[in-house]
């Protein structure tokens, strides 16, 4: 390193020096620089102030984005509901049954992803919309299960259970959305298995032979009309 003596006789920087100094301090700035941004990310809009008027106005927006976001959707259930309500009100009117049992009907069908339609007309041909109806082989209510049956679903339901509405209609057409996806979408085939037992109409099925016994016609052609 270059010095010159001063006139104290003490030891002095020479101009190159205090540029190669100079240049060190500028280089440990730009990495101390780097490693901050490492650190926290690239960060360019951060630097640059938002004016507390955009701010506002940026606030506003979200929440009226919000507020039309909600009011759309309360909209689409009222649009639902107006549906259900005409639907449940032709069903009532079609089959001469009270609203609230159409309303039921209606209501299960859906939530077990069975067509309404079909539902009423299924409920029709099995127990005419009576709450006891009660069959030969000793099938229950108004979508007509045998105990062993629904039973499969829900262990514990009794034959009094199954004379309660909500739960025979239920339970009911869980198991006919079960036959509708055990034969694929075939609504005849899992008409007949409702009718005539899965395994009935399996052993036909395995001999090549045809199960039917003209009950999924009945119900199909009745729903057919029916649909709305």
């Amino acid at each position: 390193m270059d010095y010159v003596m001063s006139r104290d006789g003490e030891a002095a920087l020479t101009l190159s020096n205090v540029m190669a100094r100079g240049g060190l301090i500028l280089l440990a700035a730009v990495l101390v620089s780097a490693a901050a941004g490492a650190l926290g990310g690239d960060r360019p809009a951060a630097a640059i102030p938002v004016p507390v008027k955009d701010t506002v106005a940026q606030a506003q927006v979200v929440r009226l984005r919000a507020e039309l976001a909600a009011a759309e959707g309360r909209l689409a259930v009222e649009r639902m509901k107006n549906r259900r309500a005409d639907q449940v009100q032709g069903y009532s009117a079609r089959y001469k049954i009270p609203a609230d049992l159409a309303g039921a009907i209606y209501d299960h069908a859906i939530t077990e992803g069975i067509d309404p339609a079909l539902a009423f007309r299924l409920v029709q041909v099995e127990s005419n919309f009576q709450p006891n109806a009660r069959s030969r082989a000793k099938a229950i209510g108004y979508t007509q299960l045998k105990l062993g049956t629904a039973r499969e679903y829900e262990p514990s339901v009794t034959e009094k259970d199954l004379r309660t509405r909500d739960v025979n209609l239920r339970i009911g057409f869980r198991f006919l959305h079960d036959l509708m996806r055990k034969y694929k979408g075939d609504e005849h085939l899992a008409l007949l298995a409702y009718n005539r037992g899965p395994a009935r109409v399996n052993e036909y099925l395995d001999a090549g032979s045809d199960p039917d016994n003209g009950y999924s016609q009945s119900v199909l052609t009745g729903a057919e009309a029916g649909r709305q």
